[in-house]
């Protein structure tokens, strides 16, 4: 049962401040603009939220028409990630292209100009950049969000990341803490264990927070990962000897820490989102993020509930969610005041309606595609010749995981048609990926097989290899991370699946990119 406040309760001000929760629609309902109006000081956008800038651009202000402060956050870290051009594909490569670059002012350069564009909209903190060293190369959720499996690559392009990023007046969050780069299992289905020593966590997990740390990223997003050699009862984003002893004390961190989604099976299914978020504040998290899968009031309403509950139980400190709720508020100061510094008169004024974001013309609408461009590796046979004529694309599709979702496009066909008219295109899956069918669709066009992650799945990896033995002509383009075997005439590995990536790619196969 819900419980009736006083809007001027601070125990129920401080507990809705420090939850971020998300909602369902193009504006903001007024369920979301009450609860902002009594103390909600935070709210999260999806790609469900977002149809175009000026759209975006509207319902930011409307939230600061209840509230001038409010943190509007969103998980856009481009490349394969994205939500403020969810159905476009994304106008820059993500972490795995930058750190193939390994050029940190291109990093820094492409952060900025999407911050840039997120404050336009009037967004001021973005779930963003990921911090996680991929070690594994058959992780299942981080894989092309990584920048690389270096510590070190991937301390330096995080650290200039998040510069580039809040020298746009957003506020990074860099995540999964402290480190999800060594799992085979993807946290929104289940809890992934690391069993690896202090020495290991020091020498490569921890390394590029503690370079996002001296940096000044404003906030930073636990992971729900077990990691016995620090607790072996409690997944970072509950644990105080990770958020408290190691994050705050030992790495000497005092920016705003949030958790990764609360619904998410690893916490959810084990702790249930109420017990999990009292937790979480308890451990030492800062802000809750909750609304990618729940998404309505009743949640908002659970989760304070659950929150004051336990304060008045005794069970949370009163003192340790007052904390949480001050360094919500403290970084909400800190954007209001950057937004006010940068002469900001309005969210959105360079924005125009009807264009996709990203897709501005300009040196700065250019960067993200100059690093894609960059971010290639092409592998030629000899006698190799451009594609003149319009291909057939063969695209071989894996289930998508949560945190990319399946709603964007991806791949190289509509960039190709552009280039090629007539190119034709079809979508093949573990089900239906037999080497005839792609013959037989493509009758005499070269056949371009698109991949992601070949080396992940099986079912992909024959195909392509008995593929390219019957069309020796055969262009592979790997949109993943590149672990397999190079195949084909023309072998391109794109680090990443945005559309920028794409188009990359399709300009060489069609010949039209010279100098690369």
């Amino acid at each position: 049962m819900t419980t009736l406040v006083s809007r001027t309760d601070t125990l129920t001000r401080d507990a809705l401040a420090v939850l971020q929760p998300g909602f369902e629609g193009a504006t903001a309902p007024d369920w979301l603009l009450r609860r902002v109006g009594e103390g909600l000081t935070s709210v999260g956008l999806f790609g469900r939220n977002i149809a175009s800038p000026a759209q975006l651009a509207a319902l930011t202000a409307r939230l600061r028409a209840e509230r001038d402060d409010v943190l509007v956050a969103i998980d856009e870290e481009g490349g394969d990630v994205t939500r403020l051009e969810v159905r476009h594909g994304s106008s820059f490569p993500g972490n795995l292209a930058l750190g193939a670059v390994d050029d940190t002012d291109l990093t820094r350069e492409v952060a900025r100009e999407l911050g840039r564009r997120l404050a336009e909209c009037g967004v001021n903190l973005n779930w963003a950049p990921s911090a996680d060293v991929n070690s594994n190369p058959g992780n299942p959720v981080i894989g092309v969000r990584s920048f690389g499996a270096d510590p070190q690559l991937v301390a330096r392009h995080t650290a200039a990341y998040v510069q580039g990023l809040q020298a746009s007046g957003v506020a990074a969050c860099t995540k999964h803490f402290p480190g999800h780069g060594d799992t085979a299992v993807d946290s929104h289905h289940a809890l992934p264990r690391i069993d690896v020593d202090l020495d290991t966590l020091h020498a490569r997990e921890l390394v590029p927070f503690r370079a996002a740390i001296a940096a000044g990223s404003k906030s930073v997003m636990s992971a729900h990962i077990l990691l016995p050699a620090l607790d072996p009862s409690r997944p970072a984003t509950l644990s105080p000897q990770i958020l408290t002893g190691l994050l705050r004390e030992e790495l000497g961190y005092d920016g705003l820490i949030i958790t990764d989604g609360m619904e998410m099976q690893a916490i959810s299914a084990t702790y249930g989102i109420e017990r999990g978020s009292v937790l979480a504040i308890a451990a030492g998290a800062d802000a809750i993020c909750v609304g990618g899968g729940l998404a309505d009031d009743e949640t908002v309403l659970r989760l304070r509930d659950a929150l004051v509950a336990a304060v008045r139980s005794g069970v949370l400190p009163e003192e340790r969610l007052a904390d949480a709720a001050a360094r919500v508020r403290a970084l909400a100061g800190w954007t209001q005041r950057t937004r006010g510094a940068r002469g900001v008169s309005g969210p959105g004024a360079a924005s125009q309606e009807g264009t996709a974001p990203g897709t501005g013309a300009g040196p700065r609408g250019e960067v993200g595609l100059v690093a894609a461009r960059r971010a290639l590796r092409i592998t030629r046979s000899a006698g190799f010749e451009p594609v003149t004529s319009a291909p057939y694309v063969a695209s071989f599709s894996p289930v998508a995981n949560i945190a990319v979702g399946d709603e964007t496009p991806w791949g190289v066909a509509a960039e190709l048609a552009r280039l090629l008219p007539g190119t034709a295109t079809g979508t093949y899956s573990s089900e239906n990926s037999t080497p005839e069918q792609v013959t037989g669709a493509a009758g005499d066009r070269r056949i371009v097989a698109v991949v992601r992650d070949a080396h992940r799945h099986p079912w992909m990896a024959v195909a392509l290899e008995t593929l390219t033995a019957a069309r020796p002509d055969t262009i592979v383009v790997e949109m993943g991370v590149p672990q397999a075997q190079s195949r084909g005439a023309l072998y391109i590995a794109t680090h990443g699946a945005a559309r920028v990536c794409g188009r990359a790619a399709a300009e060489v196969i069609a010949g039209v990119c010279p100098g690369v």
